[in-house]
């Protein structure tokens, strides 16, 4: 199983039997190298894909604009390829002969050639791929869109868009097909919605769910008492269980750490891994119980996550693997009101400085706020403008040596959402 560590710019490489981190595999330095010229080296490692006889991962690098391909058994880089701007995830073809990426930053799908580490061609669609993967059963792509409220669906024999189904919603991160080739889940971060479409034509909605505000990602698992969705729901720190028949329930709720982000399922379908973006982890969820069993440390920020079966076939997988820095932990508080307000902060150590992201909901909508830290004198210092969405929420980030000034020899400090207009404190750290 790995992690895309967006902030280390490591990919985790864990032992999803034993729950054991084995390592990382550094694909570059921590984030402040984006303040400089970037010569050599990965930047913000967010997305992976893996290939159907799991010996080859995909490795995106949002910040870089790049793919990187690793042989998974001796956890080695293959070799690079470099995008259009923004890449965001990539995945194989059933066959394994392409690898498509979903350049996030430009309008289209580049195909790549992942032996001669070539892009052999690129596919238009609408303004923001988010995301690309494969009916197992049918000759499809599917191609949500985090700027533009449309899915695609691709005919991969001729590489053309055969349908335009609309999105409730302009930002999808995130999807999956089922193994029965017949639905695929989307989910839509910026309104807190999961939707449902038939995988085959006329590849109509057939569901809209509403999931909750930073809706993330979704693993579609076969379990041994049924088929069913696990959506991570950022905003509430919780993963959603729902049934995968034709009207959809929720079923179980199941509170997590900080920020879920990445899921995915085991192949048996006994246990669903979801990362925690706030709190450099992944928690095991177990299928049977729909309860948190475990949790391994990752890398900083992780972002995708994937099992990928076959990727070890003997051996102990690693070789190249480096030691996860124990001194680079994040910091994950908790902002809180009187009312359904909350938000998320993640402080993440880079050397002299920090790297604060926080993720709010519950706020009032299309209003200015700041994140505010005090000081133990009482000094307040501002780290980041808000402005929030039209569902009241709002993901930013800032850098900083805020941790020190936390952890004051004098004091703690104290951070704070502040109204912009007028002052008022609606969010308060909590103890």
């Amino acid at each position: 199983m790995y992690t895309a560590d967006q902030s280390s710019n490591t990919v985790s490489v864990i032992d999803p039997v034993a729950l054991k981190l084995l390592g990382v595999i550094s694909l570059g330095t921590q984030a402040p190298a984006a303040l400089s010229p970037l010569y050599k080296g990965e930047l913000l490692v967010h997305g992976l894909g893996f290939s159907p006889d799991g010996k080859t991962l995909a490795a995106v690098s949002i910040g870089s604009n790049s793919v990187t391909l690793i042989d998974t058994a001796t956890n080695a880089v293959r070799g690079k390829v470099y995008l259009g701007r923004s890449p965001h995830e990539a995945f194989f073809t059933p066959d394994g002969r392409e690898l498509w990426v979903a350049v996030r930053g430009e309008n289209y799908v580049s195909v790549v050639d992942p032996v001669h580490f070539t892009e052999t061609r690129r596919i238009p669609v609408p303004d923001g791929p988010g995301m690309v993967l494969f009916n197992p059963k049918a000759p499809y792509a599917y191609v949500p869109s985090s700027f533009t409220p449309e899915l695609s669906v691709i005919d991969t024999r001729t590489y053309r868009v055969v349908a335009r189904v609309p999105q409730a919603s302009p930002f999808s991160p995130n999807l999956a097909v089922s193994p029965q080739g017949d639905q695929v889940w989307f989910t839509l971060k910026d309104s807190g919605k999961t939707q449902v479409m038939r995988a085959r034509p006329p590849f109509d909605i057939t569901a809209t769910l509403d999931s909750g505000p930073v809706t993330n990602h979704v693993a579609l698992a076969d379990t041994p008492t049924g088929r069913f969705a696990y959506v991570t729901v950022g905003g509430l720190n919780v993963v959603k269980v729902y049934t995968r028949d034709a009207a959809p329930r929720l079923v179980a709720t199941i509170p997590t750490g900080a920020l879920p982000h990445g899921a995915w399922a085991a192949p048996d379908g006994k246990r669903v891994y979801v990362g925690l973006e706030a709190a450099d982890q992944v928690q095991i969820i177990d299928t049977a119980s729909n309860t948190v069993t475990g949790q391994v440390p990752t890398g900083q920020l992780p972002q995708a996550l994937v099992y990928v079966p076959g990727a070890v076939r003997s051996g102990a997988g690693t070789a190249h693997l480096q030691p996860l820095d124990s001194t680079k932990a994040t910091l994950t508080l908790t902002l809180t009101s009187g009312s359904a307000a909350r938000a998320t902060v993640s402080v993440n150590p880079l050397g002299l400085v920090d790297l604060v992201q926080i993720v709010a909901t519950g706020l009032t909508p299309n209003t200015a706020y700041v994140l505010r830290l005090t000081g133990p004198t009482g000094q307040a210092q501002d780290l980041a403008a808000l402005m929030t969405t039209a569902q009241g929420g709002v993901t930013a980030q800032t850098i900083g040596p805020v941790k020190q000034l936390l952890n004051a020899p004098q004091g703690a400090g104290q951070l704070s959402v502040v109204a912009k207009v007028g002052g008022a404190t609606v969010l308060v750290q909590s103890k």
